[in-house]
């Protein structure tokens, strides 16, 4: 027999009226490239005062043995166990305006059921729009302008297209409660910022930058970026040091560069053919010498 969806949290007595509200949500254990998504959540629990107003039932959800809690051993005792936590904070902007924020373990299993609880709390609390971050791995370089792509439950809700077409790619919670969200009507979107694949293993504030400035561009959440602006600074800096250091690592993000140029450049030519009607069009042998052109570049670089 199923069970009740909402039997696997629990919420708060003293909640305040959240209709028109933003939930924010990130889980840990799904691709999170420079850690994105993460440093972003660090930044919005550190920046904001914040409580707990519902904790969801991990142990239901939580495969133990796949990612073992942390123990702490002292002399002759256990003397503490990090248990794991999946819940939904409140905060409130710059502004005054609340918002939420949902963190936690990616449960290992029943998304169903948790995506199922999401939904209620969101129809529960008049949640407005549900919106998701993370970093992604991609071969680009440090040195070009950071981007974000966005996708989303509606098309007016995409802010920053992304170039992919029609892909598979393995699941991940947010993605499927986002989807599940927009089968029920309710809005939903996502943010994914592009790292460059030699910086995913660290932390790169400049990718949760990037992601903060999609947020609060398309929720209109008021959230300051000074100790995140700083964090990116000096990394920029290790990043351009080591890099000055290394011919070897100089040489790769030049080839990089060059790469992205040439697709930079191949994009707006693309764009260009979108002429005036009473333009020439180009014919279909200036297309395709075009298009081997740019995959000779690509080949030689």
């Amino acid at each position: 027999m199923a069970q009740d969806p909402e039997e696997l949290f629990e919420v708060d007595s003293d909640v305040p009226d959240l209709t028109g509200a933003v939930l924010l949500h990130h889980f840990d254990g799904f691709m999170d490239a420079g850690s994105a998504g993460s440093t972003l959540v660090e930044h919005l629990l550190d920046a904001h005062e914040h409580r707990v107003i519902a904790r969801f039932d991990v142990d239901d959800l939580i495969d133990y043995r796949a990612r073992r809690p942390t123990m702490t051993y002292a002399t002759d005792r256990w003397e503490d166990y990090a248990a794991p936590e999946l819940v939904v904070h409140l905060l409130h902007d710059a502004v005054g305006t609340p918002f939420l924020l949902m963190t936690g373990p990616e449960p290992d299993r029943r998304w169903e059921a948790v995506v199922a609880a999401v939904r209620a709390l969101v129809e529960r609390w008049g949640v407005r729009l549900a919106v998701s971050f993370h970093g992604i791995p991609m071969g680009v370089p440090h040195t070009r302008a950071l981007s974000v792509i966005s996708h989303a439950t509606r098309p007016e809700l995409v802010v920053e297209k992304s170039p992919f077409n029609r892909v598979q790619v393995p699941g991940n919670l947010s993605a499927l409660l986002e989807l599940r969200l927009g089968q029920a009507g309710l809005d939903a979107m996502g943010f994914a910022a592009y790292v460059p694949h030699y910086l995913t293993q660290g932390a790169y504030p400049t990718a949760a930058l990037g992601l903060l400035k999609a947020l609060t561009k398309s929720t209109g959440l008021v959230i300051q970026a000074a100790d995140l602006n700083e964090a990116a600074r000096r990394t920029d800096a290790e990043i351009a040091r080591q890099v000055a250091e290394s011919a070897e690592v100089a040489q790769v993000v030049e080839a990089l560069e060059r790469q992205y140029d040439a697709f930079a450049d191949a994009s707006e030519k693309a764009e260009n053919l979108l002429i005036a009607d009473d333009e020439e069009l180009p014919s279909a042998d200036e297309l395709g010498a075009e298009f081997e052109r740019f995959l000779a570049e690509q080949q030689r670089d």
